[in-house]
């Protein structure tokens, strides 16, 4: 029997409770796990191919830039490009299967026309206008695809962690506590036998003293 746990009907009935608990909460891990997968492969195509327009409009953004730099040059880029846009996005709370995620609100058009940039394409030259043209489309595709990946990550963590869960229950606690059951159930069994062959013993003795 496991050190600990004395040999009582109590501490039988407290571990029968513990194991039903156990089961249930393995049911419940269990159908948590299988939620989590299915939106899992829900988002993996999106993410995938988010992933491959964001790759292939960076070659395009990074091809567009060259001609920029070699016509102004470093400091020529950043003094074109002054002064800086400040961006402002609306971050929003959310939960899914308790997981505290969050997404990404209304924020402000990216892509802007010549006269929002104040560049005079004659002064600055149509590759740099390309440039900016390009990083503003890319700068658009990772905002709509940063609140997915967090969300993919998370949801990976999550899922990880539900399935150690899983079988931490099913491989430790609950076996550890049918293991405690049997040898409880086992001595009070013994005990039983015990008493039983007493009192037929003394029951003999009291017909044999009556004879």
């Amino acid at each position: 029997m496991s050190a600990g746990l004395a040999a009582t009907r109590m501490n039988l009935l407290r571990a029968a409770r513990r194991l039903d608990r156990v089961a249930h909460g393995v049911a419940l891990l269990r159908r948590k796990r299988e939620a989590l997968v299915v939106r899992l492969f829900g988002l993996a195509r999106p993410a995938a191919d988010a992933r491959a327009q964001i790759a292939d409009r960076t070659r395009r953004a990074y091809a567009a830039l060259l001609p920029a730099l070699a016509r102004h040059g470093r400091d020529g880029l950043r003094a074109v490009g002054w002064p800086t846009r400040e961006l402002a996005v609306t971050v929003e709370p959310a939960s899914i299967w308790g997981i505290p995620v969050s997404t990404i609100g209304a924020h402000a058009t990216l892509a802007r026309t010549l006269a929002a940039r104040g560049m005079a394409p004659g002064g600055i030259g149509a590759a740099t206008v390309a440039a900016a043209g390009e990083f503003e489309a890319l700068t658009e595709l990772l905002l709509d695809a940063a609140p997915r990946e967090a969300l993919l990550r998370r949801l990976g963590e999550a899922l990880a962690r539900t399935s150690r869960q899983v079988n931490t229950l099913e491989r430790r606690v609950g076996p550890g506590l049918r293991g405690q059951i049997a040898a409880v159930q086992g001595t009070l069994d013994e005990r039983e036998r015990e008493e039983h062959l007493r009192l037929k013993h003394l029951r003999g003795r009291a017909r044999y003293s009556h004879a």
